[in-house]
């Protein structure tokens, strides 16, 4: 019996990995100790079980391939030269059936060595293993007895990850006839968004949010403005107002934790939390003036270390140039040229001078309290107002004593502004979001930590400064020898010392006060590399997303942590303009608005998205209300007026600058944002509102189907129908293929149709239905099209051109859409223009058409000349066989379906499916110049980022090739959107339908491009006696519908017999149609017998013919040099006329005449003149 040598895939002591054992089949019915003690028997310098598993797997233990590993190489060491195995086909592809042995299907295997034996035992052992799928002794792991993908996390990443592909698509998993997987070359876990993690340094919640939080909050505030805070408003209200700047900040972190938690969170930070769930024009404008805020802030952190190292050393009588300006630009220049040192050596760097930073600062709020309890240490610290602990200094100093400074009279809200800077600082962690190793769990409890940290601190102190500094204080030492308190009394003169008046009071207080003006500058500089580094961080994400023009350039990172380097260097030419600059106090409330513009967004994007409550707003964060966070966002525009109103005007107008920037340049970008949902939301409610409200002819608007196919292949038919709806109603182009084609051609024609439509700047749908003919489809498209009452009461079709020479059946499935749509109540409208509607051979495929090669499409064929029915199936077969390459090989296989004589047609849902134009007749080919297939893909940023205007017609008609279309066809096909002076409409009012036919032009006459034109109006008289009394009748009721006229015609004489000529011309229409009687029988006759007339046909309807030649003849001598014709379109009455006759009746009124409008409203009043 043959030994077959196999692996199993069976657990390890790690979570989700796999570990591989041989395995011998004569022992698979022995328990796991055998296995385990036969595993443990091998060399130890052969490649062991782990051995094995190493080799597949990657350093994070994954496997390295989807299915399949080559373990040829491994066996040869295991196993003498004489026993390598060979490798065969598994069961899998044995006992498919017949109909799908040639299908290519990927290689499943197993190993065995080559054993003449074995081959008869084949079936056996495959058939026990179909019987006993999950045993692991057959080198399978689960996934490879089935197609499907379990649920893994690879597979829900971001759609730029490979990991995307690994999912088989719905078509592989439904069709029998699809096979294979997408592979790629690129390795496994490789995310091309995040980039590849390995050695790239990740920071936890600690060092990498709750230090820097720690160190931006705590600002030299702390220092040089808490006692000025505490003298002006009392520990009372210093409390109130320290507790409500909290609660500012607090509801801010809450909403920021929330959106944290909704997902993964990358680099970016602020931008990338606010540009996610608000949208791109948001984040990018807060994307951008937060990073300004942030280089200006490290300038004034910066100039703020330089003036407490000014201030220490003119203590000291020690000066570098001036002691003034001077020096602190030739400080401020070396410092932030250190900081830049520091940052750009990397990040690690950074984190570690942060943390001796933190050291100092704590240690420097540390030597504050001490010194408290120690007490003033001479008389000197006592006359300037250090008294220690003191229940009646408590007392005097528990409420507020706003005084006035400046010429500016303190209060409340002035003592909040000038500390609410103080509290700012909370973003510091999560602008670096792509350094930390969990931004969902870092920022929410690092930044809340942070925030309760800080606050209790400036709490403690300000009980402290108010329990042991006076408010005011001469510091006259004579004024104590004698143990009065008259240093305490500033009525005699000025004091300058004391809360009030001095801003050293926390030096005065402390142990040891060097070690405080340490802490200034261990605040100052922490807070400046903070703002060095989250400026350049958030600029980099915010390039990369190309919001902005000209920017992309600093999107590019270096070194294992992607550092934004470019960045970097631009923050610190900006930063130190300002600091050679040197007048920062200026700008401090705008920056301070900057900062809180990002705050309110913050909060508003909390709300926002618990408003609109998409599906995907799922934080694990849940402490957050959507009520508090709109709270937040009111509170931060308050606190933004309470600054500075200017400013804030300032920030709200460089905001919305910004914003309408991204607005106008649409950047291609789909971050499924809470406003995407809100519009979805006000969309349906919208709606739903409209469904409960009642009809009104006031209130009519023509809502218009129209039968355009592809609308870039009949542009002038679309152009026309857009021209009625335009910011007006609802425009749908339907589109009926002949033949199921796949999803992923339905996908592409949509994408086709939206494109033109922006291109064009036309705002309408597209509708497609496949599997029909055209009749069907254009029934489903009416019955079917738009939801409520958003739905089409106008279908317009371009007029079949060929009636007389295409097959009967599509003539009869044309006229019978008329009736069906009549049948629905829908008024029909048929356009005809002099050079035809169909341009798709003309235009070429300037967006570049996929072809079915690129994408196994079923694309319907027509029956070729010699070729029968069985001929067709065989092609169709053969030619998806060939058409079933990819992108790569597109141009082979066009060639190849070229050699097959394929004559592939997409059907459009109007009549013409091959359509006369200078006697030359064209067909609509599916295969396209293989070259064109990236245009496809990259049309949509092609027309975001054209230089070109819009409505210029050589860039948006290009022919074949993408050559410029003559002046003449350019005209032809802007006809309807170019600007025209002097035009002439006449309205053919013939019969009342309800006035649509008047309505219409008039709506056409209303727009920019029409806005000059003439209205004729032309109607029939009803007796040749009264013909001035209904002159002044049709005129009046012009004038109460308030339509303008130059011109009121009525005919008189419309029954008078045509001429002899307008007969002859009418025969020579209908003569290939007559038949002396028609034949009932089967449904095939009776389908045939619709597409005929006979002499009892002819005569029933004698009087309407000679009628229709009459106004030909009237139509030929008023209108023949007008612009556009309207004509109320004759009544197709069922069962009496038939499909040729009344085509003949149109092409009799239409032929030869400039661009010419049919149309029959549905007869009901769409004009009135009641108010």
């Amino acid at each position: 019996m043959s030994e077959t040598a196999s692996f199993e895939m069976g657990s390890v002591d790690r979570p989700n990995r796999f570990q591989v054992n041989p395995v011998n089949h004569q022992k698979n019915n022995n328990d796991n100790e055998n296995r385990k003690s036969h595993a443990s028997s091998a060399d130890p310098d052969s490649d062991g079980p782990h051995e094995v598993y190493r080799r597949l797997t990657n350093i994070e233990g994954d496997l390295l391939e989807d299915d399949i590993f080559d373990a040829t190489q491994l066996l040869n060491k295991q196993q003498p030269r004489q026993q390598r195995p060979s490798i065969k086909s598994s069961f899998r592809d044995k006992d498919k059936p017949s109909r799908f042995k040639d299908m290519q299907t990927t290689t499943r295997f197993q190993v065995e060595p080559q054993n003449e034996e074995s081959d008869s035992n084949d079936s056996q052992e495959d058939r026990e293993l179909l019987d006993n799928e999950y045993d692991t002794k057959y080198a399978k792991s689960f996934r490879h007895f089935t197609r499907e993908a379990l649920p893994r996390l690879d597979n829900y990443r971001n759609m730029m990850s490979i990991q995307a592909a690994y999912r088989p698509t719905l078509d592989e998993l439904h069709n029998a006839t699809l096979t294979g997987k997408n592979t790629h070359s690129l390795q496994r876990n490789q995310d091309l968004e995040s980039g590849n993690m390995n050695g790239m340094l990740k920071f936890g919640w600690i060092k990498g949010v709750l230090i820097r939080c720690l160190l931006n909050i705590w600002g030299v505030m702390l220092f040089l403005r808490l006692s000025w805070v505490v003298g002006q408003a009392g520990i009372i209200e210093g409390f109130v107002l320290i507790l409500t700047t909290t609660a500012v900040t607090t509801i801010t972190a809450l909403s920021m934790s929330a959106i944290s938690t909704n997902g993964v969170i990358k680099g970016g930070g602020t931008y990338y939390m606010i540009s996610r769930s608000l949208g791109p024009e948001f984040g990018g404008s807060i994307g951008l003036i937060f990073s300004l805020a942030n280089v200006v802030a490290c300038a004034m952190y910066v100039v703020g270390f330089c003036e407490s190292m000014q201030a220490m050393m003119s203590s000291m009588d020690l000066k570098i140039v001036d002691g003034d300006i001077t020096d602190v630009r030739i400080v401020g220049s070396v410092t932030i040229l250190l900081l830049l040192i520091i940052v750009v050596v990397g990040m690690e760097w950074e984190a570690k001078a942060q943390i001796g930073l933190l050291v100092i600062l704590l240690a420097a709020i540390a030597d504050f309290l001490i010194g408290s309890f120690i007490g003033p240490k001479s008389e000197e610290e006592k006359a300037k107002g250090f008294l220690g602990y003191n229940a009646t200094l408590f007392q005097m100093n528990l409420f507020a004593d706003y005084r006035k400074e400046d010429d500016v009279q303190h209060d409340f809200f002035s003592v909040f502004a000038i500390f609410f800077p103080a509290a700012t600082g909370i973003l510091a962690g999560a602008n670096i979001s792509g350094d930390l190793k969990d931004p969902q769990k870092s920022i929410p409890k690092g930044t809340i930590l942070a925030i309760v940290l800080t606050t209790g601190t400036y709490l403690l102190m300000v009980v402290v400064c108010g329990s042991v500094v006076a408010r005011d204080a001469t510091g006259n030492l004579t004024d104590i020898v004698n143990g009065s308190y008259e240093f305490l009394n500033c009525t005699m003169g000025e004091c300058d010392f004391g809360l009030q008046n001095s801003f050293q009071v926390i030096e005065l207080v402390s142990g040891f006060g060097p070690l405080i003006y340490a802490g200034c500058f261990a605040a100052t500089l922490s807070s400046a590399l903070a703002s060095l580094v989250s400026a350049p961080k958030v600029f980099q994400a915010l390039c990369k997303d190309e919001l902005y023009p000209k920017i992309v350039w600093f999107a590019k990172g270096y070194g294992k942590n992607n550092e934004p380097v470019r960045g970097y260097v631009l923050t610190f030419i900006i930063a130190t303009a300002f600091i050679l600059i040197g007048e920062l106090n200026l700008i401090a409330p705008l920056i301070s608005n900057f900062f809180l513009a990002a705050y309110m967004l913050i909060n508003f994007s909390t709300f926002h998205a618990s408003l609109a409550k998409p599906v995907g707003w799922r934080p694990t964060f849940k402490y957050y209300n959507m009520w508090l966070s709109l709270l937040g966002a009111v509170l931060c525009v308050a606190v933004m007026f309470l600054i500075s109103w200017a400013t804030a005007l300032i920030t709200f107008c460089v905001v919305l600058a910004l914003y309408l920037i991204v607005a106008y340049r649409k950047p291609d970008v789909n971050w499924g944002s809470t406003t995407q949902a809100q519009t979805y939301k006000n969309a349906l409610m919208s709606v739903q509102q409209l469904n409960n409200v009642e009809d009104h002819v006031k209130n009519y608007r023509p809502q218009i189907l129209v039968l355009s196919g592809l609308p870039n292949t009949r542009p002038v038919l679309v152009d026309f129908a857009y021209m009625l709806t335009k910011n007006l109603s609802l425009l749908v182009c339907g589109h009926v293929l002949k033949g199921s084609g796949s999803q992923k051609y339905r996908n592409y024609l949509k994408e086709r149709a939206s494109n033109w439509f922006r291109k064009h700047t036309v705002k309408g749908f597209y509708a497609l239905v496949d599997g029909e003919d055209f009749e069907g489809g254009t029934r489903a498209l009416m019955q079917a099209t738009g939801i409520g009452k958003l739905k089409p009461n106008i279908i317009l079709m371009g007029y079949k051109s060929d009636w007389q020479t295409c097959e009967r059946k599509e003539l009869v499935q044309y006229f019978n859409v008329m009736h069906k749509a009549l049948d629905m109540y829908l008024s029909v409208a048929i356009l005809r223009v002099p050079q035809g509607l169909d341009c798709s051979q003309l235009l070429g495929s300037p967006e570049g058409i996929w072809s079915t090669a690129a994408n196994n499409l079923d694309v319907p064929r027509t029956l070729q000349p010699n070729e029968s029915s069985g001929d067709l199936q065989a092609t169709e077969h053969s030619a998806r066989n060939v058409l079933s390459g990819s992108v790569d090989s597109l141009s082979r296989n066009v060639s190849q379906a070229k050699n097959l004589g394929l004559k592939i047609v997409k059907t459009s849902s109007t009549s013409d499916l091959s359509f006369i134009a200078g006697n030359q007749t064209k067909d609509v080919s599916g295969v396209p110049d293989p070259l064109e297939v990236k245009a496809a893909i990259e049309q949509p940023n092609a027309i975001r980022k054209s230089k070109k205007k819009h409505d210029d017609p050589v860039s948006l008609y290009r022919g074949p090739g993408g050559v410029e279309l003559p002046k003449d066809v350019l005209a032809d096909l802007t006809q309807f959107t170019r600007k025209r002076s002097h035009a002439i409409i006449d309205v053919w009012w013939l019969y009342d339908d309800g006035g649509l036919t008047l309505l219409l032009p008039y709506i056409i006459s209303t727009r920019r491009t029409w806005q000059s034109c003439k209205l004729r109006v032309y109607a029939l008289a009803n007796k040749q006696a009264e013909l001035e009394f209904e002159q002044r009748s049709m005129a009046s009721l012009l004038s109460k519908f308030r339509i303008d006229y130059s011109d009121l015609t009525l005919i008189p004489d419309i029954t008078k017999k045509p001429l002899e000529t307008s007969t002859q011309f009418f025969n020579e229409l209908i003569k290939d149609f007559m038949v002396a009687e028609k034949e009932n029988g089967s449904k095939a006759t009776l389908i045939e017998d619709e597409a005929l007339i006979s002499e009892d046909d002819l005569l029933a309807v004698v009087d309407k013919t000679n009628r229709y030649l009459r106004i030909r003849e009237y139509l030929h001598e008023q209108s023949t040099n007008s612009d556009l014709v309207v004509m109320t379109l004759p009544m197709p009455r069922k069962n009496i006329v038939s499909a040729p006759h009344y085509m003949a009746w149109l092409e009799s009124l239409s032929q030869n005449m400039p661009p010419f409008l049919f149309v029959r409203g549905n007869q009901t009043s769409v004009l009135t003149f009641y108010s």
